[in-house]
This record gives structure tokens, sequence and C-alpha cells, in this order.
């Protein structure tokens, strides 16, 4: 009867072991439910290989709070001073920025009425040893100005007698010619501009003389699919002494010297990219579609390219970004941090109920 007893006594104890083992466990996972909101969910990246991107919510939120009722009309593109690292940009109704460095702080700059209308191109440059801004106006006009906003030169719809190229000559000379001018580079001494907004799809150069700057002789291209020529020229880019231009409804990257002699097509573009601009950063070219090339993609995909290759497909809408479907334009930037480590962001400038991000390339 004692023995009976005794084993009893043992088993009421194993189990009221077991029963306090499960307690504190169960303990242990309800403290972890209360790590945060989404702890263990992972963060949304897009992107391959070295190039993967996430949304920094932070730096799109510093989008100044006096431009947000105009960051709808967004359409412009963006550029850079590559000794201070301070990046310009236009907000059409609001008006050409400054970006600091660290992508935090924006300012805006001139006070020109003009300077409200789209500016659909941006580029800085230093020419003569002064640095300046140059901006196209779709419709309007191609500005030259100081970093402080004043405007130096204004360059209007040609008339038809300024080029060493009869085809543009004849398209400005018609009376039924428009100024559809969307983008501005600049290379020795020139501003390079697309004229692809049009039935006269050019390449246009601007020249300066005695302080005044006024469209140049040079000027190549036409409608049509032959090398050389167009099928709405948006984007272009000046890079190691070539001119680089989105052949937007084409879906291609060409490459020309200085002179507008055709050198190459990029290769290893996806079919149906309509490619807006072109820029370069870490040895890479960058680029985006207007829009999403299939019913797949979330967005307009950005493309890291090294020139020869296609590296990395980047889908800004698979990062859950509100509104941003259509680009218009990508710029790389790098912002250097306190140990002096370097990282790059991608500057997104929507189009269509257009929006302002900032995504961050991953480590």
């Amino acid at each position: 009867m004692h023995t009976t007893t005794t084993i009893q006594l043992l088993i009421i104890a194993l189990l009221l072991s077991f029963s306090c083992g499960d307690s504190d466990h169960s303990h242990d996972d309800h403290d972890h439910s209360h790590d945060g909101p989404g702890a263990n969910q992972a963060k949304l990246v897009t992107g391959q290989g070295d190039f993967v991107f996430s949304w920094d919510q932070e730096l799109t939120a510093a989008f100044p709070e006096g431009a947000r009722e105009f960051e709808i009309n967004m359409h412009g593109g963006f550029n850079e001073d590559p000794e201070t690292n301070i990046v310009y940009t236009g907000i059409p109704g609001y008006g050409l920025c400054a970006i600091s460095p660290d992508l935090t702080q924006w300012s805006r700059i001139g006070t020109d009425e003009r300077l409200k209308d789209n500016i659909h191109g941006i580029v800085f440059f230093v020419h003569n040893g002064k640095k300046r801004l140059a901006v196209a106006q779709e419709g309007k006009r191609v500005l030259v100005l100081d970093l402080e906003g004043n405007i130096i030169s204004e360059i209007l719809k040609p008339t038809g007698n300024e080029f060493e190229f009869e085809e543009a000559n004849a398209f400005f000379s018609s009376e039924d010619s428009n100024f559809g001018i969307t983008d501005v580079t600049y290379l020795n001494g020139i501003i390079y501009t697309s004229h692809g907004y049009s039935k006269g799809d050019f390449v246009l150069t601007i020249e300066e003389k005695d302080g005044n700057w006024s469209w140049g002789s040079l000027a190549w291209g036409g409608k049509g699919e032959n090398p050389g020529q167009f099928k709405t020229a948006h984007g272009i880019y000046a890079h190691e002494g070539f001119i680089l231009v989105a052949n937007r409804e084409a879906h291609q990257v060409i490459r020309f010297t200085k002179d507008g002699e055709f050198v190459e097509t990029f290769h290893d573009i996806p079919a149906g990219s309509r490619i807006c601009n072109v820029s370069f950063k870490a040895e890479h070219y960058f680029f985006n579609a207007l829009e999403a090339i299939d019913s797949t993609q979330k967005s307009a995909p950005i493309y890291t390219h090294t020139g020869e290759e296609l590296v990395s497909t980047i889908v800004p809408g698979d990062l859950e970004i509100p509104v941003l479907t259509n680009i218009h334009h990508v710029w790389p930037h790098f912002v250097e941090g306190e140990n002096g480590a370097k990282t790059l962001y991608l500057l997104v400038h929507g189009w269509n109920k257009g929006k302002f991000a900032v995504l961050k390339m991953e480590s």
C-alpha cells in the first residue's frame, strides 16, 4: 500500500513538472509576439545581384511641405554638381529646387516665374569656369541660369535657318512645326537638346557667344527607324565623350559621337521598354521605362546596365510605394555616412499622378 502511494506521488510530480515546462515555453512565445508589428516580416526589396533596393520612406518624406500640392504634377528629372553633390530638380507650379547631398533638405532657388513651368529635363555643367544649369521646358523654351536661379539666356523655338541640317531647317520653317524639347545635356562647351515630342524628332545644339546662348549649327536625326534616326528622342545624356539618347518608342538607348555620328545601340534591353532617360553611377548606367512592360510588373522598371548587358531590374511597385506606377526619370546618387562609407540611392520622378521617391541600395 505504501509502495503504491509512493508511485502515485511520483506520477503527480512528473505531470506537474511537464505542465510548468509547457507554461514557461508558452510564456516565451508570448513575449516574442510583442517584438513589434511586422517584426518577423521580411523587408520589401527589388532587384538582383549587387543592385537590390528598398524604399527609404524617411528620405522620401523629406520632400518639401510647400510643394506637396504640386507633387502630382511632377514630370522632370534630376542632375547634380559632382563637386558639392547637391542635386537639382524642378517641380511644376513650385519651382526649381536644390536637394542637399544627404537628401534630407530641399530649398527653392530663383524667383523668376518661368522656373515654375514644367522642367522636363535638367543638366548641371561648368562652362568657362562658371557653374551653370540648363533646363528644357517642353513647348516653351530652354533656359540657361546660374546656381542662384538667375536666368542668363532664354532660347526659344528655332526659326529654320540655324542648322547645318536641312531636315531640321525645313521642319522649323514650316507653319505646322512645334517646339517639342524634352531634355538637355552638356559636353565640351555645347548644350545638346533632344526634340522628341514632335514630328521633327532631332538632336539640336546650343552654343555660347559673348555670354549669350543661342542655337548652334549642329543637328541630326529625324523621325524614322534607320540608324541615327529617332522615334521620340526623349532623354539625352553625355558620358565619356559620347552622347546617349533614350529613343523611347523604339525601346532603345543609342550612343553617338559628339558630332552626331551613330556608334551603337545598347543590347539586352527588355522588349517593350519605353526608355525615358539615361544616367550613370557606380560603373553602371541607370535608365527607366515609362511604364510596366507587361501585366506581371506592378510599376515601370528601372534597369542597371553595364553598357553591354542588363544586370538588375528594379521594380518600385514591388515596394508598395503609394501612387508610383509610371516613371519619368531616375537619378543615382551617393550619400556619404559619418564613417566615410558611401551608400547608393536612386531618386525617382514619377509621372501621371506624379510621385517622388527614394530607393536605398541594400548592402
